[in-house]
Order: C-alpha cells, then structure tokens, then sequence
C-alpha cells in the first residue's frame, strides 16, 4: 500500500507457520503463563481485534487505487492541505485522517455531486449543512471544516465507554449512512452475540441491515451498511498512507489517532 510499483520477483516458498517456541529445560512457568495469555486473548477476542487492527484493511485496495491516492497527494492535496491543517487545529481530529477522508469521498473534489444530493470535498448532505450553519458546500474551506466537525460531533455521541481506535471507526461508519443506522449497526451486533463497542464486530453486523428480515425489525429502517464499512475500512488504509508520507502537526489539541491511544 506504501509502494504499488513493487511487485514479487520470486516465490520464497509455500507459507510457513509461526509458533513461539521455549528452551526443553526453561522454567516451565513461562510457557505456562505464555499458554494462559494466548487463551485469555482468544477467549476475549483482544487477538481477533489486534488482528483487525493491523491487518483487517490491508488487503482492500488495489495498486491502481494507491496509486491514485499517491498521485494526487503530490498534485492536488496541496491545494486543501492547510485548510485540512485548520481543520486538525479546530478538531484536534489528525488532519491525515480528515484528508483520508476527504480523498475516499471525493477525491478531494471541491465539486463532486452524488445522486443522493451530498456535495462537496467532503460530500456532505444539506441537512448536515444546515446544522453546521454551511452556506456553500462546494466552498472546499467550509466543506472541510464541516465534514471535521461532524465527525467530531458523531465521536462526541458514541458512548464514553468506547476507546480509540474503536471510537473513530464507528464515527466513520456513521459518516456515511448516519448516526441512527449506527446505532441499529450495533443493535444487530448484540442480536449476534458480538460486542456493540468494538469495530471488528459491529462491521460483520452492518450489512444485515439491508436485509428485510432485519431491518424491518431495526428503528430506522433499511441502510446500505455495507458501504459504511466500505468507506470506514477504506479511509482506515488511506490514513495509514498518508501518515506514511506526510507529516503531522504538532498540535495540542491533537486527539489520539486512531491505533495510538494513550496506554494501549
């Protein structure tokens, strides 16, 4: 995802397992406190969201869409940078995130229009506009401050019990189909046993509610869940390869990034 050009010049061989290994006459404690550790963390699906975390994404794009972002970071990014930058010293949301953002919803087009009527670089709905007091949503400025503060508002209304990154990925799904169908998102999440607070889950629970046996018994109704995740996963590889290339502001209103929260 970093470099798209770089491709295999040779097969090393089949994939080989990885196990971690203790010396025959160590102190058999360890390895029993080693076994005891990778239990608990299965059992309590901390492994399965490590897994997700680092490597749940990776996979999703292609090299033609990396190469995409990574053209345009050089040709058109410097356009919108510093009012991204503003947007991070407002929000203290890293600005690589809201450009990560911003690039999965309209390739950083001030002018981009969906049928569904959302406009602008951060395509943004005119109920959304109206609350944020946007008097012109194909102003790049005001689209992407905008688009950083309701992100931030949808941040601020999850519960407080949800941490980072957990917290920015739901916010990010809510982005795209609204807090409400979230909510149902998690909803259907608990329905199958699974953790309503954690992003591993609640992305296996979003696209059941486009099917009717589900969303007919859901508050809000029918939402296309799966482009949420879509667009939740996608922005999460985006911001690792902007992090990758551009740098950070030294911001003191900076908030925690999503995967780098403070005592994790």
């Amino acid at each position: 995802n970093f470099y798209p050009d770089v491709v295999r010049g040779f097969a090393l061989g089949d994939p080989a397992p990885l196990a971690w290994a203790f010396p025959a006459n160590g102190e058999a404690k360890l390895a029993a406190r080693a076994t005891a550790f990778f239990e608990r963390i299965e059992r309590d699906g901390t492994l399965k969201r490590l897994l997700d975390r680092y490597f749940g994404h990776v996979d999703r794009l292609s090299p033609l869409d990396v190469a995409g972002l990574l053209k345009k970071r050089r040709t058109v990014l410097p356009n919108y940078r510093h009012w991204f930058h503003e947007a991070e010293r407002l929000t203290g949301i890293d600005w690589r995130l809201l450009a990560a953002l911003g690039y999965q919803e309209s390739h950083w087009d001030p002018l981009a229009t969906s049928p569904t009527g959302v406009r602008g670089l951060m395509m943004i709905t005119e109920e959304t506009a109206d609350r944020l007091k946007v008097t012109n949503r194909l102003d790049p400025r005001q689209s992407i401050l905008a688009g950083a503060e309701y992100l931030q508002i949808l941040k601020d209304t999850l519960p407080p019990r949800i941490g980072e990154p957990d917290r920015t990925f739901l916010a990010l799904a809510a982005y795209n189909i609204g807090y409400g169908h979230l909510e149902d998102g998690r909803i259907m999440a608990q329905r199958l046993g699974l953790s309503p607070d954690v992003w591993v889950d609640v992305k296996r629970a979003l696209p059941l509610i486009a099917r009717p046996e589900h969303y007919r018994t859901l508050p809000r109704g029918f939402a296309r869940g799966h482009e949420a995740v879509q667009l939740a996963e996608n922005v999460r590889i985006y911001y690792d390869i902007l992090k990758r290339f551009e740098p950070g502001l030294a911001s003191p209103l900076a908030a925690e990034a999503p995967g780098l929260a403070v005592g994790q």
